[in-house]
């Protein structure tokens, strides 16, 4: 592990929140940190480009992904409480659970939807309206999903998943989700400006709420049209938290489980058990392996875990070291700045804080043998990756984005397409690479092969993505 040459100041993160928001064209961002027994908060920009509000430690931001923590902690409250079982098969608490594949159906258990291994396809996109039933219209619906694979045989993101676990969460309390969640996890650790309708918590009316933005062809920022996620998705990303509330969950899965005048909520052996490595990822950029929830990662020595999130036009970070006692969220509003804006502050607090430094590997150079075999489309349900020789032959790049149906069928703004991207194939079996240019740099995954050794699918984002066939 390096040794610490610089320490956290508060001046010294104000500084570096601004000139790389500034750098990655972000309209605003919160910071927060919890390093050597202190808490450091940075804010930087506006809530709005089109009716600016300075951003503070209490303004509200769309989480996205990082919901799937609360909604894992509020199943190992009823893991706790006897009410559900991890290895239980999905249906003791779903019965009417349908898939495509009946057998699929009946085997999956709830820690594989927890931990990504229950073989659904990333997400089922419907509309299932704002009524207290969407999330059971949702789960109606699962039958239409694509499986990536059998239950527990490989780690695939699925937000699916996890809506299906709020389902669960449902069935088992006799509340709705919303609700269940407030009573297992919000209430109890007062957590009173996080929750799933922003108009309802504090500071909404004061105009106190982050705006989603994407990039325009002119290179502006434009507001995102689009705000509340839909209702049948929250459970795996429809929460809104400012950054103090979220260092405060940060802390909490930090310590022992409980906090001042609540009683306990997890204790520190079922904390501990959710950063505790249940599968092996592969060419992650995000960990080397899945928790319950939590991607898990080792960072020059360090052991951290931690979650993403994203919306139209808002990013979410949240990172734990827990041995280190160290804690940073990132809440940023603009894209696709924002997701380098979040990874370049994450990187620079965890070496100025602990002097640990986390470094991209190096790609092999060009192969033009190895391109045909890997050059083709990849699609999931909602999403086409295009893998191709970049122009003039000299690298590969990779191009992500929205299937043209599934804009076409939405409401609501999307974020733009990531243009082609270069990237490089890492060293080892040579299946493995990095995005090395672009709004996606930085991510890595991998090429799967089936037992021939035709390369047949491609991971990006913990997210398996079916090459299809010319």
């Amino acid at each position: 592990m390096s040794s610490r040459n610089d320490q956290i100041s508060q001046a010294s993160l104000e500084e570096f929140v601004r000139a790389t928001a500034d750098g990655f064209g972000v309209a605003g961002a919160a910071v927060g940190v919890w390093v050597d027994g202190r808490e450091f908060h940075a804010c930087h920009g506006v809530t709005d480009a089109a009716d600016p509000v300075p951003v503070d430690r209490d303004t509200l931001f769309q989480l996205g992904s990082v919901t799937k923590t609360y909604t894992a902690t509020a199943l190992m409250r009823l893991v706790a409480e006897g009410r559900v079982e991890l290895d239980a098969p999905v249906r003791r608490y779903v019965p009417e659970l349908v898939l495509a594949d009946e057998r699929a159906a009946a085997d999956i258990t709830v820690m594989q939807l927890l931990n990504h291994t229950a073989g659904l396809d990333w997400n089922l996109v419907t509309d299932t309206g704002e009524g207290d039933d969407a999330l059971a219209a949702y789960v109606a619906g699962l039958a239409r999903l694509e499986l990536v694979g059998r239950p527990g045989a490989r780690a695939s993101y699925s937000q699916a998943g996890f809506n299906l676990a709020g389902r669960i969460i449902e069935k088992v309390t006799g509340l709705t989700y919303e609700e269940a969640v407030a009573e297992l996890v919000l209430r109890p650790l007062g957590l009173s400006r996080t929750g799933f309708d922003a108009d309802d918590l504090p500071g909404a009316a004061a105009g106190n709420t982050a705006a989603g933005h994407n990039l325009d062809e002119d290179g502006t920022l434009s507001v995102a049209r689009g705000w509340a996620v839909k209702r049948g998705d929250r459970p795996g990303g429809g929460l809104v938290s400012s950054v103090a509330e979220q260092l405060r969950w940060a802390r909490f899965h930090l310590a022992d489980g409980r906090t001042a005048g609540s009683g306990s909520v997890l204790s520190a052996e079922r904390l501990l058990r959710m950063r505790q490595p249940t599968v092996a990822l592969r060419g992650s950029a995000l960990g080397d392996a899945f928790g319950i929830c939590w991607f898990l990662r080792e960072v020059d020595g360090v052991a951290t875990a931690g979650h993403g999130g994203s919306t139209n036009g808002q990013f979410a970070e949240v990172l734990i070291a827990a041995e280190r006692d160290f804690a940073v969220v990132v809440l940023s509003n603009s894209a696709p700045g924002g997701v380098l804006f979040n990874r370049a502050v994450v990187r620079r607090v965890l070496e100025a804080g602990l002097g640990v430094v986390d470094r991209d590997p190096e790609p092999l150079p060009y192969d033009a043998a190895r391109a045909p075999e890997i050059v083709g489309r990849y699609d999931n349900d909602a999403i086409t990756l295009v893998v191709d020789v970049a122009a003039g032959g000299t690298g590969l790049t990779l191009a992500a984005g929205i299937k043209p149906e599934i804009r076409a069928g939405s409401d609501d703004e999307m974020p733009a397409d990531y243009p082609p991207e270069s990237i490089g194939l890492l060293p080892g079996d040579g299946d493995a690479y990095i995005v090395t240019s672009g709004g996606l740099r930085g991510q890595r995954g991998f090429f799967t092969r089936d037992a021939t050794g035709a390369v047949v699918g491609v991971d990006l984002a913990g997210r398996l993505f079916a090459r299809v066939p010319r």
